[in-house]
């Protein structure tokens, strides 16, 4: 460096000194000269020999720069977060102010522009100044400190810290060697490179304390200002810095006299070589270095000093590594983001997710200590997957140190690889799957289903050889904790039934639900197999609410399954404009199931489903549906119009907190999703770029009416017969075992659901054969006294036996003139039979004495 350091040396160093800056000019005259003159002594030719093998190339590449990322805010594009490495932002020649060229210059290398990268006459006059004078002298040109600069870049990103320490080391070390290293590649960049090209590179790397480097990010962080509308005081001052960044930085008020001093002699240096007038020069040194000159701003680096979004800025460096503009390999883009420079453009709406997050702040406060209060909502557009809102109520905070019990760095949100949730039980949101499923096999909404509250030992499961045989049965009781009886798939939806439901998945097969939840996007948080297990079917797989949210998207868009994504497009730091995450969809289910799914989930935010308190009631169509867990540990709600679609959480982070008995300061937590949700629906439906009058599609009426089927009369056939007669007709046989009946043992007696009973295909008939023990045949009683017939009857079996008097005359008074049915009919023995018997004089209200 061209300027002094203060520093007292002993005779023997300055000596030491004066001969090794003897030596290096030596060397670099001769090498300079060596092509004019002929050279004879050995020495010289070692001398010049070891110079020439040096290497001579170095390129001025790229820095390590910020990366920002932008999203849209009062329908503008604008930047929210800064991401970087190094706090360094090139800039262009004409983006520097020409007092911060001048002050390079004149504090660091006055010679620049007159010398070939080496200033060998500024190498004599610093060897000299350090051999005679209690103060040493650097001669490193402007060009030299870039190659330096340049060599310490490149060393901090080698791959292992070994290596780094080892290449800042060989960029810093005080030997001949480096020196003549750097001074040939100085004389290289020169010949490859104009003057200014050198100067605004060095103004670009050079470092000005902490993780600040080059002349932009400085002049934001000290003076609040841009490198262009740098004034002469603070240019001055800033290059004053780069000599030595710790005890020279203004931020540090103990600094601010010693960047004086450094500033006021580069100002002189300035006005001596006519860089400043003389008015300019005046203005300049009387500026101060104190508080009302200093105006810091301080880096703002990370998703943590974000201005909004805070977990969506954290779940955009996640996916970094899925950037294809970024590089072909997860290693080559996270190389590239290190060095920064990029512009991204991210698909969050600033102001929607401003408005969620205060919603969430006011329904679920971040803050609540009687048990891990967790709640969140994201929002997705429908038909391109782009993510409009991703909040939660525990606000963003991954230091080291942490922000208390109200922040967190976990992304409630996403998957574990995204944002480390492990998801959370969806309750009956994950009955969607279920609907679709039955859709898919050509069933429909006005079919009839079982929601009666009863055991299963087995459902179809092709993944599990066919069939999964349960150990216990599985009974899962309804909400109400009563059976509903036999209801329409609508109605089973609408109220969210749970025996419907799994009265319904007996029908198919678990495996094949489980696929459909599949085909629309859904996947377990912690990455694990969805789970196929017949609780499964009421929500029981832990998964995030951006993958909810997705799954009702697929519906609303008509069946097609777009990838969530959070970047739109990236511009590099060259203004390349690259695409985003491409936007990935498919086909996942046909537009006639979707539409038809569409029609049964419209059923539940209308007045008397389960999601009517989430509807805002505004004219939009929305479908949606609710979940909720066992003992309501986790609440959930989504919703679609035909433009988004949303899923809340609200629920236990950790811990098994009764949401139903929790009130919290807006109401019962229970319901916090549906106060959540329709204000953010609301404010969604209200702005011009959600809104819409679109409704969803009519389905096909063949999925409205779906494939129904009388439960034919079988009574009185026998078992092989019966399952004959159901299974042709579509319909699963069940032996329900023996009943007592009149019939024939062996016969059929009855079936549940019993004959003429409308069910859908795969319905399972219940078959109950008669046990024989009810069967009779009716004695012949009649010539009896009435005494002795009721004995016989009874005595026969029957329970059903009546007597009907009629007048006679007194000598055949009390006998049975006749039975019905009549003696040896074969009957049941809960027929009712009746006996007509002579009653001599009949007396009203009284029965003769028999």
């Amino acid at each position: 460096m061209s300027a002094q350091n203060s520093k007292p040396v002993g005779v023997f160093g300055a000596i030491l000194g004066f001969l090794g800056f003897s030596a290096l000019a030596g060397v670099l005259v001769t090498a300079m000269v060596t092509p004019a003159i002929a050279v004879t002594s050995l020495t010289a030719n070692n001398t010049v020999g070891i110079f020439e093998d040096l290497p001579d190339y170095m390129v001025i590449n790229q820095q390590s720069q910020r990366n920002t990322l932008w999203a849209l805010q009062a329908g503008e594009q604008v930047p929210f977060a800064q991401i970087y490495d190094q706090n360094r932002e090139e800039v262009a020649w004409d983006e520097v102010s020409q007092f911060a060229k001048d002050a390079a210059i004149a504090g660091e290398d006055e010679r620049f522009y007159e010398h070939g990268g080496v200033d060998l006459a500024g190498i004599v006059r610093a060897a000299v100044n350090n051999i005679t004078s209690s103060t040493t002298q650097g001669a490193s040109t402007l060009s030299q400190q870039l190659v330096k600069n340049l060599l310490i870049q490149e060393a901090l990103t080698y791959d292992t810290e070994e290596k780094r320490q080892a290449g800042l080391y060989a960029a810093q070390a005080s030997t001949i060697d480096r020196k003549l290293k750097e001074a040939k590649l100085a004389i290289g960049l020169e010949k490859r490179s104009t003057k200014d090209e050198i100067l605004l590179a060095y103004l670009n790397i050079a470092g000005f304390g902490g993780n600040t480097y080059g002349i932009e990010s400085a002049a934001q962080q000290y003076y609040s200002t841009t490198a262009k509308d740098l004034t002469a005081a603070q240019a001055a001052s800033l290059i004053g810095i780069v000599q030595a960044p710790p005890s020279r930085r203004p931020d540090i008020a103990e600094n601010r006299e010693r960047n004086q001093v450094r500033r006021d002699a580069i100002l002189g240096n300035m006005a001596e070589q006519g860089m400043l007038t003389k008015e300019q020069y005046d203005e300049a040194i009387a500026t101060p270095v104190d508080d009302t000159t200093v105006i810091v701003s301080a880096p703002r680096n990370g998703c943590l000093s974000a201005s909004g979004a805070k977990h969506f800025c954290d779940y955009v460096i996640r996916n970094v590594k899925n950037l294809e503009a970024l590089g072909t390999t997860e290693e080559e883009r996270a190389e590239n983001w290190k060095r920064g420079g990029y512009d991204i453009y991210t698909t969050v709406d600033l102001d929607q997710q401003a408005h969620a997050e205060q919603v969430l702040a006011i329904q679920t406060p971040a803050d609540e200590a009687r048990f891990e209060l967790g709640a969140a909502i994201s929002t997705v557009e429908v038909g391109t997957g782009r993510i409009v809102i991703m909040a939660q109520n525990k606000l963003f905070d991954n230091s080291g140190e942490g922000g208390g019990p109200s922040t967190t760095a976990v992304n409630f949100n996403t998957d574990r690889e995204y944002g480390q949730s492990s998801g959370f039980q969806t309750g009956s949101t994950y009955k969607l799957f279920t609907l679709v499923n039955w859709l898919q096999n050509g069933h429909g909404l006005r079919e009839v289903v079982d929601g009666n509250v009863k055991g299963y030992s087995s459902f179809p499961a092709n993944c599990q050889g066919g069939t999964m045989e349960l150990a216990d049965p599985y009974k899962p009781n309804n909400f109400t904790r009563t059976s509903a009886g036999r209801v329409s798939v609508q109605t089973a939806t609408n109220q969210s039934i749970n025996a419907a439901f799994i009265n319904m998945a007996s029908k198919l097969d678990l495996c094949d639900i489980r696929e459909t939840a599949k085909s629309m996007g859904v996947h377990r948080a912690d990455g694990d197999e969805l789970l196929i297990y017949p609780s499964a079917i009421l929500g029981t797989n832990e998964i995030a609410p951006l993958t909810i949210a997705n799954a009702y998207a697929t519906v609303a868009s008509g069946g097609i399954l777009c990838e969530p994504i959070a970047v739109d497009k990236v511009v590099d730091a060259n203004g390349t404009e690259f695409e985003g995450q491409p936007q990935k969809c498919n086909k996942a289910i046909s537009p006639e199931v979707a539409a038809a799914a569409a029609t049964a989930l419209k059923g539940v935010m209308d007045r008397g489903g389960t999601g009517s308190a989430s509807n805002p009631g505004d004219g939009t169509a929305l479908l949606g549906k609710t979940g909720t867990t066992d003992d309501s540990l986790q609440t959930w709600v989504a919703t679609a119009s035909t433009k988004v679609a949303s899923a809340v959480w609200v629920g236990n982070i950790v811990g098994s907190q009764v949401m139903s008995r929790v009130e919290l300061a807006s109401g019962n937590a229970n319901t916090a999703r549906h106060r959540i949700m329709k204000p953010v629906q609301t404010a969604l439906d209200g702005s011009p770029l959600y809104a819409t009058t679109a409704d969803f599609p009519e389905p096909p009426p063949e999925l409205i009416r779906g494939s129904t089927q009388s439960v034919p009369n079988v009574t009185g056939q026998s078992v092989d017969q019966a399952r004959s007669v159901i299974q042709s007709l579509g319909l699963a046989f069940s032996d329900g075992g023996t009943i007592a009946s009149e019939l024939p043992a062996g016969r059929v007696a009855s079936t549940q659901p019993g004959a003429g009973a409308r069910v859908s295909k795969g319905t399972l008939v219940r078959v109950f054969t008669s046990d024989g023990s009810l069967s009779a045949t009716v004695p012949n009683v009649v010539g009896t006294q009435v005494k002795d017939a009721l004995k016989t009857l009874n005595d026969e079996g029957f329970t059903s036996v009546s007597v009907k008097w009629t007048p006679s005359v007194p000598p055949d008074k009390c006998e049975v003139i006749a039975s019905d049915p009549a003696g040896g009919t074969a009957t049941s023995k809960s027929t009712a039979v009746t006996l007509t018997v002579n009653g001599g004089v009949i007396v009203p209200d009284e029965d003769p004495d028999c």
